[in-house]
């Protein structure tokens, strides 16, 4: 009888540019966490390349918090982690305390009730919610019709390949976007 393959109880962020590159975090997987891919990460941070750097950063349904420690390892001044799992919070807090790194706050609490009680501008807000749960068109009204996002800032989304992108504002333009098997990625920027 073959032998099954033990499930692991732990899973691995590899960071791969920056300050921290290279450097791996682990973290016990929970359902719909997701980390974003190294070779997204890569294509994304090759996007924002000239802008990462002192930066502030909202992770909006931070999950692993890999976005948002690729960014703080790449030079941004600050980032706010929002996470509604206790217990993916707190495996950010811990990532920031091995790391020695001070720039990055963690709210645990959802997206939903963190942009209802605050409005601070943003220069990159990260957009990945969990898929298939309803959650990213409504949360990305809010990001646009709001003041969350600073002058000339992005929104990076990254949702399930049946997401299509509502029309934006004029304000608003399509920088980049990426299509794979089961994914979609879009950048887009605030003109004015």
């Amino acid at each position: 009888m073959p032998r099954q393959k033990a499930v692991s109880s732990t899973q691995q962020l590899r960071i791969i540019g920056g300050e921290w590159r290279g450097r791996k975090l682990t973290f016990k997987p929970e359902q719909g966490l997701r980390p974003t891919l190294d070779r997204f990460r890569e294509t994304l941070f090759n996007w924002l390349m000239f802008d990462a750097e002192g930066a502030h950063c909202l992770d909006l349904f931070a999950g692993s918090g890999a976005l948002g420690l690729e960014a703080l390892s790449r030079g941004a001044a600050a980032v706010t982690f929002v996470e509604k799992s206790n217990q993916a919070a707190q495996q950010i807090k811990q990532h920031l305390t091995t790391l020695k790194c001070e720039r990055g706050t963690v709210v645990n609490n959802s997206a939903q009730a963190y942009l209802e009680n605050h409005t601070a501008g943003f220069d990159i807000i990260f957009l990945d919610p969990p898929f298939h749960q309803d959650l990213l068109e409504n949360t990305l009204t809010l990001l646009i019709e709001n003041s969350y996002i600073n002058e000339h800032g992005y929104i990076y989304i990254e949702a399930e390949s049946s997401f299509e992108l509502p029309s934006l504002p004029n304000s608003w333009q399509l920088k980049r976007e990426k299509q794979v098997k089961n994914k979609v990625f879009f950048l887009l920027q605030k003109t004015t």
